[in-house]
């Protein structure tokens, strides 16, 4: 991971610089005015870039009017830009560009006027001297914005990672509840129905009145837990399978009869109009509409009372149409959306559908419509 510089030894080494080219170019003077105060000077050019981050303006202009008094003082002659340099650099980086671009301004045009006087007949213009100085502000001002876009850039990309991390994160924990809102569906269809066939025919094992009558019974109470178990199984089995294991079988509407059989074996009378084909149908809604049937007899042998359940399921110009209606007698006192239904609701809404659970005259009605081909699969 990148270190970031203390930017303290930032302007430290850079008033450190300035100090030290200022000093040079002082010393190398050819007339020999080497001085105290010139020295003086350019230390004080780079102090004063110790609170460039702090005032940068007030830093520039400063800096403008020290120049101004070293030129007053007839010092030795460092050139009118390289003191401002630094001063340049910082209001560039700290979003003042113009103020530097209109102090460099002022720095040549005080240079030019007094070059163009006459006053000073060794300091006569020269197009060498105004170019060098033109492109040392240049120099100063764009690399303060190039440093300055630069940090700008590191800090969005470090913003947008903060913000795609984030993002990821929800994500995830939205994939992993959806994952864990689908194990308790399943979970729930599955022990939901096998209890309420094991209960019913507990019961009448129960009321037999030996051992002999209660025989069929409690064959198909170990039946019912024998598939419960199958089924906990195979979904423990899918937690923890690799991805190279490759998918497990999906229960469909093909796999329809062992649940009208167990239905029948409890005491009801099964109609059934089954002619969506799961060949037609996405493995999501296939197996969707299986758990959908699966819940709906749950509720009929659990708080119906009904004798008898009629289901249906077609598929028509790409929706698939399920109906499952019972004629119990309670079912208009117990229709409040409960898990089960609330579970099929969510099945059926995931998928595109919806799905409608009420009483009606002589019993209750289960309705769901589905995309027969879900989003993403074929």
């Amino acid at each position: 991971m990148r270190s970031e510089v203390n930017p303290r030894l930032t302007d430290a080494g850079l008033a450190i610089a300035v100090t030290l080219v200022l000093a040079v170019v002082i010393a190398a003077d050819p007339v020999g005015r080497t001085s105290f105060g010139g020295y003086a000077f350019a230390l004080g050019f780079g102090l004063i870039l110790l609170v460039r981050r702090l005032l940068p303006r007030t830093t520039l202009v400063v800096t403008l009017l020290a120049i101004f008094a070293y030129y007053t003082l007839d010092l030795p002659p460092v050139g009118i830009v390289l003191p401002a340099i630094g001063a340049l650099f910082s209001a560039a980086e700290q979003h003042r560009t113009y103020w530097a671009v209109g102090s460099a301004a002022v720095l040549l045009a005080v240079a030019t006027y007094f070059r163009l006087d006459g006053s000073e007949p060794e300091a006569t213009l020269n197009g060498y001297t105004f170019v060098t100085e033109l492109a040392l502000a240049a120099a100063a001002i764009a690399l303060g914005v190039a440093v300055r876009l630069a940090r700008e850039a590191r800090e969005r990309t470090a913003q947008i990672s903060a913000l795609t991390a984030t993002e990821e994160a929800h994500a995830a924990d939205a994939r992993m509840q959806a994952e864990r809102m689908q194990i308790a569906r399943d979970l729930h269809d599955t022990i939901g129905h096998t209890l309420s066939v094991a209960s019913l025919h507990a019961g009448v094992a129960a009321e037999a009145p030996d051992a002999a009558a209660a025989r069929p019974a409690l064959d198909q109470v170990r039946a019912a837990t024998s598939d419960a178990l199958r089924e906990l199984r195979r979904t423990v089995k899918v937690l923890r399978a690799d991805d190279a294991s490759g998918p497990e079988p999906v229960l469909g509407l093909g796999s329809l009869d062992p649940l009208f059989a167990a239905a029948r074996n409890a005491g009801l009378r099964v109609e059934t109009e089954v002619s969506a084909a799961s060949d037609a149908l996405s493995r999501s809604v296939d197996a969707a509409a299986y758990r959908i049937v699966q819940e709906s007899l749950t509720n009929v042998l659990r708080h119906s009372g009904a004798s008898t359940v009629r289901v249906t399921a077609r598929a028509v110009e790409g929706t698939l149409t399920l109906r499952i209606v019972d004629d119990g007698t309670s079912a208009r006192e117990s229709h409040r959306a409960g898990s089960g239904i609330r579970g099929m609701q969510e099945r059926a809404e995931l998928l595109g559908g919806t799905l409608t659970a009420h009483p009606a005259p002589g019993g209750f009605i289960v309705d769901a419509e589905i995309p027969a081909q879900s989003e993403g699969e074929a």
